[in-house]
């Protein structure tokens, strides 16, 4: 079936795009904007995901004030046939102004009591992610590409009837922006009740650290077994647009991590990362936590009869305050967390996010079980 998008002279495949490559229900495109002000008082995560062979489209936003309250917005749509002119979902609305450089991200006026426009101005150049694919038993759980970029925010926030500017100076972030076979949260794995039933690993250890401090900026992820075993690593340092060394990229090839967490949830509170660069060289980040955002609250967990992918039915929105001092409440949605903090590296004090899954076992951070 044609739509507006075959106008555009950027077909790669013999067919039209109303479809993906694959029938996999799972298969989701995600754009995420995340940022917070350096005084750790404020922070935000918006978004849209759009899943083709399920008919939804969907979005969110989340601001937390003070680590104490999270106000939410969540809106579900049907995917087809389309009812606008943008990409919108509800009062949700993003915009491309500048292709890999600036976007937009607007939530209109609503009952729930939060709105707000964003506008995303990158200042390190957009990166791609190592390719993901990861089978198991002969099932594909992953094959997705993403997309990185470092940025300042500017724009404002209306929450509880309060207005909050989003000044760039004191506003870090970055935003990116996936696609394909996906699992786990977001609403990348079903359950499929007549299919055999996944392995539960012993525990499972994932971080990434996207650390801008102006000059330069460093992006690291790992995954580990519950016992210390790597299976996954990346690394990049990359520079700032406009600067003379804004093509190139260092390759990272190695880290050594040693993290402390907080008493009540599996969140770090300080720590550092040493990352090993392909020339031999080494750096050591010291990282202190400044605030915390919890995305399952959002939709990447399912809380209150939601979770992001779920049919809801052609439209659906709705909005709530959480007390994330709670820890009732944190249990419910803290499987993957996002830890906005300071970092530090020789002289150099940057700001940038520590994202992390910790489960199970992990007996190096005294963690037992589930």
């Amino acid at each position: 079936m044609l739509t507006k998008y075959d106008e555009l002279i950027c077909h790669q495949l013999a067919t039209t795009f109303d479809h993906v490559y694959t029938s996999d229900a799972r298969w989701t495109e995600r754009i995420v904007l995340y940022g917070f002000d350096i005084s750790g008082k404020l922070n935000f995560v918006t978004g849209l995901a759009r899943y083709p062979n399920r008919n939804v489209i969907d979005a969110y936003g989340m601001v937390t004030i003070d680590n104490k309250r999270a106000h939410v917005v969540r809106a579900s749509n049907e995917l087809r046939p389309e009812t606008g002119a943008g990409v919108a979902v509800g009062p949700f609305s993003y915009e491309i102004v500048e292709p890999l450089k600036k976007v937009r991200m607007t939530l209109d006026k609503n009952k729930y009591g939060l709105a707000f426009e964003l506008d995303f101005d990158g200042t390190f150049p957009a990166y791609e992610q190592v390719p993901m694919f990861f089978r198991d038993r002969g099932r594909i759980l992953e094959e997705a590409r993403r997309y990185y970029q470092v940025g300042r925010f500017g724009g404002w926030f209306k929450v509880g009837g309060k207005t909050y500017r989003v000044d760039a100076a004191t506003t870090r972030g970055g935003r990116d922006h996936s696609w394909g076979v996906r699992r786990g949260v977001g609403g990348g794995a079903w359950p499929e009740p007549w299919a055999q039933p996944g392995e539960v690993p012993q525990g499972a250890f994932y971080f990434m650290c996207i650390a801008d401090f102006g000059r330069w900026a460093t992006h690291v992820a790992q995954r580990e077994n519950w016992d210390g075993q790597i299976w996954h690593f990346e690394g990049w340092e990359t520079y700032p647009l406009g600067s003379k060394k804004q093509d190139q990229v260092l390759k990272l090839v190695s880290l050594e991590h040693d993290f402390q967490f907080l008493s009540h949830v599996r969140v770090a509170k300080s720590g550092t990362v040493t990352v090993k660069a392909a020339d031999g060289t080494k750096k050591k980040l010291s990282l202190q936590r400044k605030t915390t955002f919890y995305p399952g609250f959002a939709g990447y967990d399912y809380y209150r009869d939601y979770c992001s992918g779920m049919w809801k039915g052609p439209s659906y929105i709705d909005g709530f305050e959480v007390d994330i001092t709670d820890p009732e409440e944190l249990k419910k949605a803290s499987f993957l967390t996002e830890t906005l903090c300071e970092y530090k590296c020789g002289k150099d004090v940057g700001y940038g996010l520590l994202e992390m899954v910790n489960v199970g076992k992990y007996p190096r951070y005294g963690y037992k079980g589930y």
